[in-house]
């Protein structure tokens, strides 16, 4: 419990000093709603590993740096040559515990300064710490999931979120995976905007009812229109 408080605190300080008191307030009342009640309704994206021309997904933006990051021990030596540490303040998914369980975290630096996370899951256990979502991903036939997409508020606009997805399939086209899935809000345009830039299907709508800790989750297939 202790624990839990201090992330909050910390979280609390983190959005206080880098968007301002309102968005604190706005953001408190939002959380404090979501610990008893959430609602999503999402479309299920799933992405061929089709050949992409990268120049056509850089951003530009000065002093850009991607690290890809999957242990705990590489987030250390990042962070000893001045990089920030993409674990604190943890004001986005618990990173230290996603590292531990094989998620791979793709991280856009701006002199050193985090703009952009990503993440990328091999395995369920890996996938369940940055999208709880219960949708369905094949990993045992090389199937793979991204998720977990956050671009700092100052950095957002500079196309990093599509960057960000074009290394990730581009990571898992490298290692033979077949196709990757995720799952977009119905109202967030602008991750609409980035997957439509790579050709996704839309397989299924899916409504997540969420009571505390008990969900009910329902997909309903998209069938393609004729002709």
């Amino acid at each position: 419990m202790r624990n839990l408080v201090g992330v909050l605190f910390a979280g609390a300080k983190h959005i206080l000093e880098t968007e301002g008191f309102v968005s604190l307030v706005k953001r408190s009342l939002i959380y404090a709603v979501s610990r008893v009640f959430r609602y999503y309704s999402l479309y299920l994206y799933e992405h061929s590993m089709a050949e992409r021309d990268e120049e056509q997904f850089i951003p530009e933006i000065n002093n850009l740096t991607v690290k890809i990051i999957s242990t705990n021990e590489q987030a250390d030596e990042l962070a000893k040559d001045g990089f920030e540490d993409i674990r604190w303040p943890p004001v986005f998914v618990d990173v230290r515990k996603c590292l531990v369980n094989g998620a791979i975290a793709f991280c856009f630096f701006v002199d050193k300064e985090l703009a952009h996370i990503g993440w990328v899951g091999l395995s369920k256990e890996a996938k369940n710490c940055f999208d709880a979502f219960p949708y369905y991903v094949d990993f045992s036939h090389n199937q793979a999931c991204t998720g977990g997409t956050v671009t700092i508020p100052k950095y957002r606009a500079n196309g990093l979120m599509q960057y960000g997805y074009y290394k990730r399939l581009q990571f898992l086209q490298e290692r033979a995976y077949n196709t990757s899935r995720n799952a977009v809000v119905r109202n967030n345009t602008a991750a609409q905007k980035a997957h439509a830039k790579f050709g996704p299907k839309i397989y299924a709508k899916a409504c997540c009812v969420q009571i505390f800790r008990w969900k009910l989750w329902k997909e309903s297939t998209i069938t393609p229109r004729a002709g």
